[in-house]
């Protein structure tokens, strides 16, 4: 059994359930609801034409024809019965508007009392039947309104019940939440994103959300053009993801600091930003490796974060919880500017994939120093700098990446074999032939410098031009060497 009121309070203590009703705008599943419950089901002829039996057209048509209070009072009397009989219905009914109308009619039941949930959990342990078989089946018909009202009260059992959804039907209807993400002009896409922040407030239900590559899945749909409740909804999936020490570390492996900037310096919408900042603030807050902290600062930092805090503290807000994580967020991201190494910066900029011609990258100095600690945690940098020239389609990344590999073998020793091992000198090759002159030019200064064997007299030769020597490019950050030595 698991007390879930009080759990999902002590994970997420700043938005109650209350406040997150009242942020969220009417999706276009609810106002179909609203026109689907002013029909009226003419149940007596499903009974006469014996598609329901004498016991559930009772109590359907009692149920269906009474105020909040007499219902009330039907579902305690005969909570069984209840279950049944709306079970019997979803399947044996096959027209579309009455499962629409049935559907709803559960969901409203639900949302008067959660804790009805119970009702069809105790309906199912006495049948020895799974209590998620009738509504996953139903995820798979054609219509958007009985898939997603279907998929919005298996978010209310999941959650809502002592007992937690089983593994496999788990795995199954995450992945159906996440396949309807993706879909293009998805109409319902914010009934999709309300089951998930419903989801996600669970701990058991995050881990088997990322491991159907869920988190992937929100920063693609938010790197697209999704409107400002979208936004809203898809990153208070993250927040309250990092809820969690562990996916709150590896939050930013998958890039989430550099997408939420972007959408935090153009968002005009408070609520929007409120909940990137909140993130932001997790990022640093609740993840327990210090060092791991320290990377989300400088990520932060290199994001220009920094510049959007200063011009949001010009800003006045109604809400407490933004000015308190401006000013956590900012004395955090300065400290950490005073404590940035170069190598930190540099290992920062590389994992964010957002490679620029920053200081760091042209100092001779910098790769003197730290060129073996590229080969730190199994060569993790230049993994990552390798598979940048085989997915990148920035030229910017693609020329600064192969100058980054150039002055990693011309500095390492043994770094022509390791760039090699990694397929790193396939790739530099294969950007030779690249449509931007730029990343042409420093693809053939980084296989010039793969190529060289003689150091001693490729050094003597970069001393010659960077002090002064005829020739030498005074507008590019990589240097002009020979092609033989």
């Amino acid at each position: 059994m698991v007390d879930r009121a009080n759990s999902i309070k002590q994970m997420i203590p700043a938005l109650p359930d209350e406040k997150i009703d009242m942020l969220a705008a009417t999706s276009v599943l609810q106002q179909q609801a609203a026109d689907i419950r002013n029909q009226r089901i003419n149940w007596q002829s499903y009974f006469q034409s014996q598609m329901i039996s004498k016991e559930d057209y009772d109590f359907i048509a009692a149920f269906d024809s009474s105020d909040t209070k007499t219902r009330e009072n039907k579902l305690k009397e005969n909570s069984h019965q209840a279950a049944k009989t709306f079970l019997n219905l979803l399947g044996h009914v096959s027209k579309d508007q009455t499962i629409q109308y049935i559907l709803t009619m559960i969901d409203d039941m639900l949302q008067e009392d959660r804790n009805r949930v119970e009702i069809f959990r105790e309906h199912s342990t006495r049948k020895r039947e799974s209590v998620w078989g009738p509504f996953l089946n139903l995820l798979n018909r054609q219509d958007g309104f009985i898939m997603n009202m279907t998929s919005r009260i298996i978010a209310k059992l999941a959650c809502w019940s002592h007992d937690l959804m089983e593994k496999t039907d788990l795995q199954f209807y995450l992945t159906w939440l996440k396949d309807q993400l993706k879909l293009s002009n998805n109409e319902y896409i914010q009934s999709v994103a309300r089951c998930l922040q419903m989801m996600l407030r669970i701990d058991e239900y995050r881990f088997a959300f990322v491991s159907v590559d869920g988190i992937s899945t929100l920063l693609s749909v938010l790197s697209g053009r999704v409107n400002f409740q979208v936004q809203y909804q898809l990153i208070f999936c993250l927040w309250v993801l990092t809820f969690n020490p562990l996916l709150a570390e590896k939050m930013n492996k998958f890039n989430v600091i550099p997408i939420l900037a972007d959408i935090l310096s153009d968002s005009v919408k408070e609520k929007v930003t409120r909940i990137i900042l909140a993130v932001f603030r997790n990022l640093i807050e609740k993840v327990e490796d210090g060092q791991v902290a320290k990377e989300h600062c400088i990520a932060m930092v290199q994001c220009k974060v920094l510049k959007q805090l200063s011009i949001l503290c010009q800003r006045k807000f109604d809400d407490e919880d933004i000015t308190d994580d401006i000013e956590f967020l900012n004395d955090k991201l300065q400290a950490s500017v005073q404590d940035l190494s170069s190598f930190d910066e540099y290992s920062t900029e590389v994992k964010s994939g957002r490679l620029e011609w920053s200081p760091v990258h042209k100092s001779g100095k910098f790769w003197r120093e730290n060129a073996n600690r590229l080969n730190e945690k199994n060569y993790e940098l230049l993994r990552i700098l390798v598979h940048l020239l085989e997915t990148s389609k920035d030229p910017l990344v693609l020329s600064v990446t192969s100058f980054d590999i150039g002055e990693y073998v011309r500095h390492y020793p043994r770094g022509k074999h390791i760039i090699e091992q990694l397929g790193g000198k396939q790739r530099v090759m294969q950007l030779l032939g690249h449509e931007d002159p730029n990343v042409r030019y420093e693809a053939l200064l980084a296989v010039q410098k793969l190529m060289v064997h003689n150091w001693e007299y490729l050094g003597k030769q970069l001393e010659k031009e960077q002090t002064g020597a005829s020739g030498a490019s005074t507008n590019k950050p990589g240097v002009q060497v020979p092609a033989k030595a």
